[in-house]
């Protein structure tokens, strides 16, 4: 599940480590990192000056990979825009952040702005532009874009295509770019009971729309297993092998979360359920070697229930559970570990 897409005003920093490689599934295969890159996304307790410095330090300790979401105009702020200074900063502190630009809201699936010709034209050009000059390691265009399919088919479709074109613009001016979409792995299960609100039917799985971006280079999904099940033990064994079918490039989770507040009713967490889930991601999935995992949180943030209380971080500062387990988590390639 999405959460909302934090514009940046001021000059932001992000941090991140790695040139991203990676294989699909162990074994595994020489020449590919046993490692996966973990990290979270910009979430500081505030923009002062203080608390910038501790995100980046705390970030560091989380993984060192910090990922940036946000409206896809934003690649074309040469003054001012997050990603200019994600990119311009990486230089200085020897990293390589993690790009998403997104087209739609998803709570609704509206278009930020009509995907029609001259919208293409400027997003192609701003991605074009963006690539050129600063040949990031990842870039990716669209976020969780099967929740626009069940809002809107037309508009996936035209998306669809128009990644393809995107995909090759990138490309041509930055090959070593990994470009790629992202989807709801929840919903592309056919999960939509529990807190989506509505029902459970695996028979109207999206897998199908896999098929409508051959070119993207990394398989990436969002996953909130808490969004479904009410406690982190209830999540099936065989929970990620649904994707094994499809494992055909190395394979990213761009954003995984469980909520540690009380609420909301009848589907009340604490810290340490969100630390047995840390725990419990990481054994379920580890039979596949994940290029990229980021904890969508650092630090709680002003947004929706149950989304507020998914930091790994408390709003004072303080360290909730998760953050030793996902720490912890660091030192260990993806294998069952019993110290995780």
């Amino acid at each position: 599940m999405s959460k909302p897409y934090i514009l940046f005003f001021i000059a932001v920093l992000f941090i991140g480590v790695y040139s991203f490689t990676g294989c699909h599934k162990k074994p595994i295969i020489d020449g590919w990192p046993k490692m996966t890159a973990k990290g979270v996304t910009l979430t500081p307790r505030s923009f002062q000056s203080v608390d910038v410095t501790d995100f980046f330090q705390k970030a560091g300790e989380a993984g060192g990979v910090v990922s940036w979401a946000g409206d896809w105009i934003e690649l074309g702020d040469t003054v001012a825009g997050a990603p200019k200074f994600l990119a311009e900063m990486a230089k200085d502190y020897a990293i390589i952040p993690i790009f998403e630009a997104q087209f739609f809201t998803q709570s609704t699936g509206e278009l930020i702005r009509p995907l029609d010709d001259t919208t293409k034209a400027n997003y192609k050009r701003m991605a074009a532009a963006f690539a050129g000059k600063y040949h990031p390691g990842s870039f990716a265009f669209g976020i969780e874009v099967n929740v626009l399919y069940e809002k809107s088919p037309a508009d996936f479709d035209n998306f669809a295509a128009f990644y393809a074109q995107v995909y090759d613009t990138v490309k041509s001016v930055s090959p070593s770019t990994k470009v790629f979409t992202i989807f709801q792995l929840e919903k592309m299960k056919g999960l939509n009971g529990g807190l989506f609100g509505g029902i459970n039917d695996t028979t109207k799985s999206q897998w199908h729309l896999l098929n409508q971006f051959p070119k993207s280079d990394l398989l990436a999904f969002t996953t909130y297993p808490g969004m479904i099940y009410k406690n982190p033990s209830d999540i099936p064994a065989e929970y990620y092998e649904d994707i094994e079918p499809y494992i055909d490039r190395p394979i990213s989770f761009t954003e995984i979360g469980w909520h540690s507040a009380a609420s909301p009713t009848e589907w009340e967490s604490s810290e340490e359920e969100q630390a047995e889930f840390v725990s419990r991601f990481f054994n379920l999935s580890y039979d596949f070697d994940k290029e990229i995992v980021i904890w969508s949180f650092l630090y709680d943030q002003d947004t929706a229930v149950p989304f507020n209380s998914m930091g790994l971080r408390r709003s004072d500062g303080s360290a909730r559970p998760a953050w030793d387990k996902w720490v912890r988590a660091i030192s260990y390639s993806d294998r069952k570990n019993p110290h995780i």
